[in-house]
């Protein structure tokens, strides 16, 4: 249903997506967009990539948090039975934009991340089970191989087999989003699954020894 409740609740969970944290702590504090660098994306991982861990560990929080708290605190605005499926809709329409924001930010000229921190909050909203599971694959993957956009891919997999397989929804619209989630990491990775393929695709790891800043940034120019 459309109201006007619903209405602002979209616009302003497209406006808390598009807040850019990585771009916005990069030009504060670093005077680096890190657009410019590494992968060309205002994500959590090129942060890591760019500016090291104290950069990076506050744009991974503020983009997860992004994508869940318009999802979930939805539920103490609009009076619906948190059950039913006009409700869960309208969190799937919530998390498609806080996505969209984060991907095309209407703060710093529509040029966002891939999205997948703030998608990784959105999921924590919808089905904490199965985003738990999903993280727990990431970081498998991720601990075996150093892979960001690997561990990523695989814990996208994970989402909708858990959602349909598992938990077994019966709600058709959770079920295609599950499914989107997949779709949307794979196309946002495309560069990387050719790196994958081909052996070039950068490593990254986060309990390395510390490096200065410049020498980050130096190395960040690699593609990723």
């Amino acid at each position: 249903m459309i109201t006007p409740i619903n209405i602002l609740a979209l616009i302003i969970a497209y406006l808390m997506g598009s807040i850019p944290s990585s771009v916005w702590i990069g030009k504060m504090f670093y005077n680096i967009d890190v657009r410019e660098y590494g992968s060309g994306n205002a994500g959590a991982t090129n942060t890591f990539r760019v500016l090291g861990k104290k950069a990076g560990i506050p744009v991974l929080i503020i983009d997860i948090l992004k994508g869940w708290l318009p999802v979930f605190a939805i539920r103490y605005v609009v009076d619906l039975n948190l059950q039913s499926e006009e409700f869960i809709n309208l969190q799937l329409a919530l998390g498609v934009a806080t996505l969209i924001g984060h991907i095309f930010p209407i703060y710093v000229g529509f040029r966002g991340g891939k999205g997948v921190a703030t998608m990784l909050g959105i999921v924590l909203a919808l089905n904490l089970d199965a985003a738990l599971v999903s993280i727990a694959v990431f970081l498998a993957v991720f601990l075996i191989t150093n892979y960001v956009s690997l561990s990523s891919i695989a814990g996208s997999i994970a989402f909708p087999i858990m959602v349909i397989a598992v938990f077994h929804t019966t709600l058709p619209s959770m079920a295609l989003f599950s499914l989107v989630v997949f779709v949307l990491v794979l196309v946002t990775h495309q560069k990387n699954i050719e790196r994958l393929l081909n052996k070039k695709e950068t490593k990254i790891k986060f309990v390395s020894k510390k490096k200065d800043e410049s020498s980050q940034v130096n190395e960040s120019k690699a593609p990723a």
